[in-house]
């Protein structure tokens, strides 16, 4: 399936891009909240299991009643918990560790920083979760997943659509770095996706992406690795990798790269 294949839904704040696999459809709900947010809804004979859940207010409303004439049977809460606003009721699956994530841990700190940024139309509230998941397969809604802990949450494979789930990659933007070994951990993984030869890359602040832009992303994390390198500070690498990369999003990704490399 080629990521631009597919029918665009337009709604009063989102945009869905819909991917019809003939048995299976996938709907990449793009949020257009401030941070961005995309989130994934696997349907597959009227049942439906949502990736990563939507934390603005409205947009819970939203989804919501999209899903309306499909029958939800879980939520993964990966990397995102807030927004327990949705869809109260439906089943929340998670690994142990992800759900320490967004109740106590990093996820938490950012859900709080997001709370003081966004006021209002943000919402706080984190899913309880009510699975618990494992490592290796599962089967949720009649749909097959094969779960894949990470350091802080999980990432999913959806084989009935040779798709991956991971939390970022964005091609043409950067992304935080946590210094030369984060980088060469994602290089390895992105590599491993090139291997198994996935259609698409699903990840939670991009449109769906493919294995061209896992190597443009490679590519980059090589290039910021040589500049870190060759800088004396934080500001002069800076400067080098927007010299490098002009039209690149996410500047304040690229802050806390920096910070990293240079702390």
């Amino acid at each position: 399936m080629n990521k631009s294949t597919f029918t665009t839904v337009r709604l009063d704040k989102a945009v869905v891009a819909l991917y019809d696999f003939g048995g299976i459809k996938l709907h990449a709900y793009q949020t257009n909240d401030p941070i961005s947010d995309e989130v994934f809804v696997v349907e597959k004979a009227g049942k439906a299991v949502v990736i990563e859940p939507p934390c603005f207010f409205d947009n819970c409303r939203e989804l919501a009643a999209y899903l309306k004439d499909l029958t939800v049977e879980g939520v993964l809460v990966a990397y995102h918990g807030a927004g327990a606003s949705f869809l109260p009721s439906v089943p929340k699956y998670a690994t142990q560790n992800a759900a320490e994530y967004s109740a106590n841990g990093g996820g938490k700190a950012l859900i709080d920083s997001f709370t003081v940024a966004f006021g209002e139309s943000f919402d706080p509230s984190v899913h309880q979760i009510t699975n618990v998941l494992k490592a290796g397969p599962v089967t949720i809604g009649g749909i097959d997943f094969i779960v894949h802990p990470t350091a802080e949450a999980f990432d999913v494979e959806i084989p009935e659509i040779n798709a991956v789930y991971t939390h970022m990659l964005g091609h043409d933007c950067h992304s935080i770095v946590a210094g030369t070994g984060h980088a060469d951990g994602i290089i390895a993984q992105l590599k491993e996706y090139q291997a198994k030869g996935f259609d698409l890359i699903l990840t939670s602040h991009y449109t769906p992406e493919d294995l061209k832009d896992a190597q443009t992303k490679i590519d980059y994390l090589e290039t910021l690795k040589v500049i870190a390198a060759a800088s004396a500070d934080a500001e002069s690498f800076k400067a080098a990798v927007q010299a490098r990369y002009p039209a690149y999003s996410g500047g304040n990704y690229l802050d806390m790269t920096a910070g990293f490399f240079f702390p």
